[in-house]
């Protein structure tokens, strides 16, 4: 029997426990201590969805490696502004970083950061000259002058020796390397990250707990319905402002709230797995994230990896993604999270999307219908020599790609991450997936402009920002004496 009890009363509400909610959580008590904060979360663990390690590609998509952040336009032309920016993101994040472990506010870095060198590596006379105009295009840059390319074979075989081992030496190889990459363990950062948050005044966390409505009330304040999945008890939380930070499930909280700015939008559900090397010698043998490009049809999110990872304190070998189909919209969800977010605003755009995307249905079609030998096929494509008894499949998380309307097409699918929020800033909610946990600073610095646009203007704000992040409101992308002394900062504090 469910029982209703009294109303409680709060500045912020974050829902979600996951890297998002952690950043803006933090940002929030720093910028304005004297905030109350709640968190809420459904599962009975911090992280336990995009977060977590096995979940999350954890390559801190810095754009050294990612090969999708510059496309080759139809002119020949490399298009790197996306990199660009992507990687000023990821140096705000690590500046972020660098701050909480200087003031103590977490432990250690080496729970959650590690250096590892970032590799591209193509084969084929085509890719081949792709990615040698990619690196003369990103090396103009400061933010990647240190990145090294090569087509020499025996060079090659030093930076990653498994891959180069049983290639054919007739076919043109290439690969670029950022030795000042990292591995990030998003799910151990989170954590930490809550663990300082509940040291403070004005911070609870519920866990097991579900939302099951929210409502805008008269006066500009939002009712949270929420409920005890062990106790199933129900209350009603009340705060002047709302963040959506739940991953998949954000999207059919964010139409819960009813804001005419979301109205439109849907969201196409993508599972993934990973093969993960069970032969301890030959984890040992690699050390490097080597991405190549994706296939024809695939997302963006599927690009292939061979990803040394530091998991638990653990030295593991992945290998993927690779995508599937699920109607789930969390790991942890429902099989009926896609149907159920179907309404009449979106239903138009989702079907124009399913209508304009059919080689990205036919693609997950394929990847979801893969035999073992299939996989070991595409794994052979980076480790010629890999045997099949040295991997296992294992599942990893999920994400929803955002739709939303588009005038000329009805609706077009969109690869990344999106905010949304209502006209008056007392809501936010996170849509999308990737680069999305490396970027969460610079996101989140997007929601506090967006929604607290005021406060974000004043000097007490701006001062307080200039100490967290030195290089807030200046750019990374010309500037090489900034570049270089933040680096040399960041990756001292964070032991890298």
């Amino acid at each position: 029997m469910t029982t209703t009890t009294t109303n409680q009363t709060t500045n912020v509400i974050l829902i979600g426990a996951g890297i998002m909610s952690a950043t803006l959580g933090v940002f929030l008590k720093e910028l304005q201590p004297e905030l109350n904060i709640i968190i809420i979360e459904r599962l009975n663990e911090i992280a336990g969805e995009s977060s977590d390690a096995w979940n999350n590609a954890g390559t801190g998509h810095s754009a050294f490696c990612e090969l999708n952040y510059t496309p080759q336009k139809e002119d020949k032309s490399i298009d790197v502004s996306k990199a660009l920016k992507i990687a000023s993101s990821f140096q705000a994040s690590k500046q972020f970083w660098a701050y909480l472990v200087e003031q103590k506010k977490i432990s250690s870095p080496t729970i959650f950061i590690n250096s590892i060198p970032h590799i591209s590596f193509v084969w084929g006379a085509d890719n081949v000259w792709y990615l040698r105009k990619r690196h003369a295009e990103l090396t103009k840059h400061a933010l990647f002058k240190d990145m090294q390319y090569s087509e020499k074979w025996n060079i090659l075989e030093k930076w990653m020796p498994l891959v180069m081992n049983g290639r054919d030496p007739g076919v043109e190889v290439a690969a670029t390397k950022m030795e000042g990459g990292t591995d990030i363990n998003f799910g151990e950062l989170t954590r930490a990250m809550f663990k300082h948050l509940q040291s403070l005044n004005g911070v609870s966390i519920l866990l097991n707990t579900e939302v099951r409505d929210i409502i805008k009330q008269q006066n500009g304040q939002w009712n949270i319905e929420i409920k005890d999945l062990i106790t199933h008890h129900q209350q009603q939380l009340t705060g002047n402002f709302v963040f959506i930070g739940a991953g998949g499930g954000s999207l059919p909280l964010l139409e819960k709230s009813d804001i005419t700015e979301a109205e439109g939008y849907g969201g196409f559900p993508v599972s993934g797995q990973w093969l993960k090397c069970n032969n301890p010698k030959v984890i040992e043998q690699h050390a490097a994230k080597v991405y190549g490009k994706a296939s024809v049809g695939a997302p963006p999110m599927s690009v292939p990896h061979l990803d040394t990872r530091i998991i638990n304190g653990k030295k593991e070998l992945l290998f993927g993604p690779f995508a599937g189909f699920s109607t789930k919209f969390l790991k942890n969800g429902s099989y009926w999270d896609l149907t159920s977010s179907i309404e009449l605003d979106n239903i138009f755009p989702l079907l124009s999307v399913g209508l304009h995307n059919i080689p990205l249905t036919k693609y997950l079609i394929h990847q979801a219908t893969q035999s073992p030998e299939d996989r070991l096929e595409a794994l052979r494509e980076y480790l010629p020599q890999a045997v099949l008894e040295d991997w296992e499949l294992v599942v990893a998380g999920q994400r929803v790609q955002v739709i939303k309307k588009d005038k000329e097409e009805g609706g077009v699918l969109e690869f990344g991450t999106e905010i949304v929020c209502a006209g008056d800033g007392s809501l936010a909610a996170l849509l999308g997936a990737s680069p999305g946990a490396s970027t969460s600073v610079s996101v989140m610095l997007d929601v506090l402009k967006k929604c607290f646009s005021t406060q974000m203007q004043s000097v007490q704000w701006q001062q307080k920002l200039k100490q967290i992040i030195p290089s807030y409101q200046k750019s990374f992308i010309d500037d090489e004496q900034l570049c270089v002394q933040t680096k040399v900062n960041t990756d001292k504090i964070l032991e890298l």
